[in-house]
């Protein structure tokens, strides 16, 4: 059984597309979204302008810069959705776009120093850590309950677009700023503009501010981290969600780690690892987009469990075969797997949780999510180079069929409870 609640109408795309103010935000979204990818690509190419220190190797400054992505996410992801609760979510959305904005803008005018273009890399990922929590929590305020499907389908497609486009046009599109508006800033000046865009698209939504139990309430992150746990140990639905959205990251990640691996294994260049992450992206895409506009049909189909058992057929398959395009179709199938697990757990989520504590629960799911992105990119290099490719991918894939199994029995189980 699927576990959310059937639309009481549900016009699929349709309803949001009319929604003015979920429109604005959604736009905003993607050229936000293409913009963190563009940054990310700036910063590498950046590195060639900033000297290197004495005893500091290119590897090491790389590594540096990930790390500076990344830790924010893994120290702040909750606490970012414990203020996102006690203050308006438009302010902090345009604030948040505003700042990276003029960051990046700000780098070719600051000195040639690598801990300056680590501090802000840190910085911009500190601030993704309130943005997130308060788009996500902005969605269910400007969207009606039964048109959460289709919503959280367009935000999930074009965030795997933005994956597949902003890494494949960085370049190109960060070579024309330097020919376009000059070598020494023109790179910047075209991702602070996306932020700055994104920032002012967001200007005339209308977005009702929710009444809060916790506005008066000083901030205490480690309290309100507990009460988060204890609230999620209650609704167990939720927190059976929860898992199976940072379970799903955990085999993306790992898939991201081992897609150079596979690159070899099909006679592909290792540069070239990219194109079964981005077949797998269009298979997102094309699975949001299903359920985005026919999901109330699959309302009483157990979705995950298809997402997660599709998912472990392609991981188990793809130590067997030897040729590209059946393998660049089977990650077009991984995706849309990955699909029937990510929107319907998110919209979930988004239908279970008091709107009191939206920020806190989606700051606590990125964190969540962030770790889950981490912990398997640090393994899954080490495990395959002592068991190999093959046994590694079976070893994931039982763990999937694991999880998508244990996952469709205990939300049975819960559900039998709450009726």
């Amino acid at each position: 059984m699927f576990p959310t609640e059937p639309a009481a109408v549900n016009k699929g795309f349709g309803a949001v597309l009319k929604n003015r103010n979920f429109m604005l935000v959604w736009i905003g979204q993607i050229i936000c979204q293409l913009a963190d990818k563009i940054f990310f690509v700036l910063t590498i190419a950046l590195l060639e302008k900033y000297p290197l220190a004495v005893g500091v190797v290119e590897d090491g400054r790389r590594a540096d810069l990930f790390l500076a992505f990344t830790l924010p996410a893994i120290l702040l992801g909750s606490f970012g959705g414990i203020i996102v609760d006690r203050f308006p979510k438009k302010p902090i959305m345009i604030g948040s776009d505003l700042m990276r904005g003029l960051l990046t803008i700000a780098i070719p005018f600051l000195p040639r120093e690598f801990l300056i273009l680590l501090a802000i890399t840190f910085a911009n990922s500190v601030i993704v850590q309130f943005f997130a929590p308060a788009e996500q929590a902005s969605i269910p305020i400007l969207v009606k309950r039964e048109n959460l499907m289709a919503a959280n389908a367009l935000f999930t497609s074009t965030m795997m677009g933005a994956i597949i486009i902003g890494f494949a046009v960085g370049d190109p599109l960060l070579s024309l700023g330097k020919s376009w508006l000059g070598e020494e800033y023109g790179q910047e000046l075209i991702v602070g503009g996306l932020y700055l865009i994104s920032s002012l698209i967001k200007v005339p939504v209308k977005l009702k501010r929710q009444k809060s139990t916790v506005e008066r309430e000083k901030v205490n992150p480690l309290k309100e981290f507990k009460d988060c746990l204890r609230y999620l140990k209650r609704k167990r639905l939720i927190m059976n969600a929860m898992v199976q959205l940072t379970a799903l990251y955990c085999v993306f990640a790992a898939l991201v780690a081992l897609s150079i691996r596979l690159a070899q294994k099909f006679g592909l260049q290792e540069k070239q690892f990219g194109f079964f992450l981005a077949a797998a992206g269009v298979g997102m895409v094309l699975g949001a987009g299903i359920l985005g506009h026919w999901g109330d049909r699959f309302h009483h189909k157990p979705l995950p469990l298809f997402g997660f058992l599709s998912m472990a057929f392609v991981l188990a398959v793809f130590t067997f075969i030897d040729n590209l395009p059946l393998a660049l179709a089977l990650s077009i199938l991984l995706g849309l797997g990955a699909a029937l697990i990510a929107v319907p757990m998110q919209t979930l989520i988004q239908q279970q949780t008091p709107p009191d504590m939206h920020g806190k629960m989606f700051g606590f799911q990125n964190h969540a999510v962030n770790i889950a992105l981490t912990a398997p990119l640090l393994i899954t290099e080490r495990l395959t180079n002592y068991f190999g490719l093959r046994y590694v991918l079976l070893a994931i894939s039982i763990i999937v069929t694991t999880i998508g199994i244990w996952a469709w029995h205990s939300t049975r189980k819960v559900l039998r409870d709450v009726i």
